[in-house]
C-alpha cells in the first residue's frame, strides 16, 4: 500500500475506535505542547502514549484488542514481557517498540526533578526526546499494520497532527484565509499547512481567490517551489507543502497559529 492510499481516517482504522482515539489524542497533545514550548506537559503526555501503545502491542500479540487502553502495574516489566512473544511477530513488536516505550516512560517518570543548571534547558531536551521517540513509535505502528515503507509511514503520521489555524476558515468545503494582510504565498502555505495533503492547483487558485491562473502559477507556485517551501507538480497539477514550508508557517507565521 502506498502513502497516497492512506487518509487520516484510514490510518490505524482497524483498531477499536476508542483505542485509536486515545492514541491520536495522546500524540497530538505531545506535538501541540511541544509547539507551545510547554515542555513538562509534553513529557507527562508521553506516559499516556506509552500506555496506549503498550495496550495495542499486547492486543496484537494476544490476538484481541481491548476497547480502551489500560495501564500495566509495572510498565517496564510489561514491556520486557513482550520480548517473550512468538518469533512469528516482527522484532519491532517484540523488542524495538517496547524498548522505546521503556525509554519514553523513564523520561516521563524520572526526569522532572534534579536538573542541574546549564546553557541548555534540560526540560526542552527531554521534551524533544519525547516528541521524536513518539513520532518514531507512531510511524512504526503505521509501517507494521499497513505494510508501507518508512517514508510513507512518517508522512501518514503527519496527517494525524491537528493543525488549527486562527486565520483559516473552512466553509462549504473551501479554505479561506481571513487575514487579508497576508501575501498570496503566505495564504497558499497556510492553506497547504491546514489541509495537510496535496491540493490541486485549481482548488488552491479558488481558495486564495487569485484572479489570474498564469500569474499565480508563475509568481506563487513556481517561486515557492524554487524556495523548496512546497512541491509543485505541473503535470499532475498538484501542490504539497514541504517540511521547510511547515517550518516557515510555524515560525514566520506563528502569530496566526492558535
Amino acid at each position: 500500500m502506498s502513502e497516497s492510499h492512506l487518509t487520516a481516517a484510514e490510518i490505524l482504522a482497524h483498531l477499536p475506535q476508542g483505542l485509536r482515539d486515545e492514541l491520536v489524542k495522546a500524540y497530538n497533545s505531545i506535538v501541540r505542547n511541544y509547539k507551545e514550548t510547554r515542555w513538562e506537559p509534553s513529557e507527562l503526555n508521553g506516559g499516556k502514549l506509552c500506555e496506549v501503545v503498550y495496550t495495542i502491542l499486547r492486543g496484537h500479540v494476544d490476538g484481541s484488542f481491548p476497547a480502551k487502553s489500560t495501564k500495566p502495574a509495572n510498565m517496564v516489566d510489561a514491556c520486557r514481557a513482550l520480548e517473550h512473544a512468538s518469533v512469528s511477530f516482527p522484532r519491532s513488536v517484540r523488542i524495538q517498540i517496547p524498548r522505546m516505550l521503556i525509554a519514553l516512560y523513564e523520561i516521563r517518570n524520572n526526569r522532572g526533578v534534579g536538573h542541574v543548571s546549564g546553557d541548555v534547558d534540560p526540560n526542552h531536551m527531554d521534551a524533544t526526546a519525547v516528541l521524536y521517540i513518539s513520532k518514531w513509535i507512531m510511524a512504526e505502528l503505521v509501517r507494521l499494520f499497513h505494510g508501507v515503507d518508512t517514508q510513507a509511514a512518517s508522512a501518514a503520521v503527519d496527517l494525524l497532527v491537528e493543525r488549527v489555524l486562527a486565520a483559516v476558515w473552512i466553509v462549504e468545503g473551501k479554505y479561506r484565509v481571513l487575514d487579508t494582510t497576508l501575501t498570496m504565498k503566505q495564504k497558499t502555505l497556510l492553506i497547504l499547512y491546514q489541509h495537510g495533503k496535496p491540493v490541486t492547483e485549481s482548488d488552491l487558485l479558488n481558495w486564495v481567490e487569485h484572479s489570474n491562473p498564469s500569474v499565480f502559477r508563475r509568481d506563487v507556485l513556481r517561486r515557492a517551489h524554487e524556495e523548496k517551501l512546497l512541491e509543485y507538480n505541473p503535470v499532475r497539477q498538484e501542490v504539497q507543502i514541504s517540511p521547510k514550508g511547515v517550518q516557515y508557517v510555524e515560525t514566520e507565521l506563528r502569530l496566526v497559529l492558535e
